[in-house]
């Protein structure tokens, strides 16, 4: 699969997720793939793969002979990630914090870097991918295959994005708030660095589920 695919495969999910969550997509309607590729003007191939990841993370689903449609997805549901989420970045901090060295700083610092940039830009997809890669940084640098196995599994880009539409993130504070911990990895405490990844997560967490309250 080609970069390019790739890319507009996420885009095309992060557009129907984001039609969703603002209920352009009602529940019960149906998304319907090639009404998607003549609006791109994009190929079938990666509006297919879109909808099938969609479906693997129960946003839509399909049924023989309806076609695919969305689901009901309330705040409740979406916000049982943070939780586990929480758990294992807590985890992986406290694992990290005493093998951190400078390569890991600079990397850290570049990833905040990029997230400022696209910021500014107001460009939400690549502000993800530098979110995303900040904290893949530190739960590999934890070195347990495990650990990083389960924090995959989240779909991390897929549940920041949730984060930024339900509650109306501004997309320029997103990267100061990734500055406590680096500082306190700087620290080299693991208590800390575990402690300041939890109120992270779960500060987006509660900004998700309190978005319909």
């Amino acid at each position: 699969m080609t970069l390019e695919r790739t890319v507009m495969r996420e885009r095309i999910k992060e557009l129907v997720i984001e039609r969703i969550l603002d209920g352009t997509y009602k529940p019960g309607e149906r998304v319907v793939e090639l009404q998607l590729v003549n609006e791109l003007n994009v190929s079938q191939a990666p509006v297919r793969e879109a909808l099938r990841d969609l479906e693997a993370m129960r946003f839509i689903e399909s049924q023989p002979y309806r076609g695919a449609r969305v689901r009901a997805v309330t705040a409740e549901e979406l916000g049982e990630t943070y939780p586990v989420r929480a758990a294992l970045e807590e985890l992986a901090g406290q694992l990290a914090a005493v093998k951190v060295d400078e390569n890991l700083i600079a990397k850290l610092e570049s990833e905040i870097d990029g997230m400022r940039t696209a910021a500014r830009a107001q460009d939400q997809h690549e502000l993800l991918v530098h979110d995303a890669r900040f904290h893949e940084l530190i739960v590999e640098a934890a070195e347990n295959s495990v650990l990083l196995e389960a924090w995959s599994g989240l779909r991390i880009e897929v549940f920041t994005l949730v984060s930024m539409v339900k509650a109306h993130l501004d997309l320029v504070a997103i990267p100061d708030s990734h500055l406590p911990i680096l500082d306190a990895l700087r620290e080299g405490d693991p208590t800390l660095v575990g402690k300041e990844l939890r109120t992270h997560i779960e500060s987006f967490g509660a900004l998700v589920t309190g978005a319909d309250t």
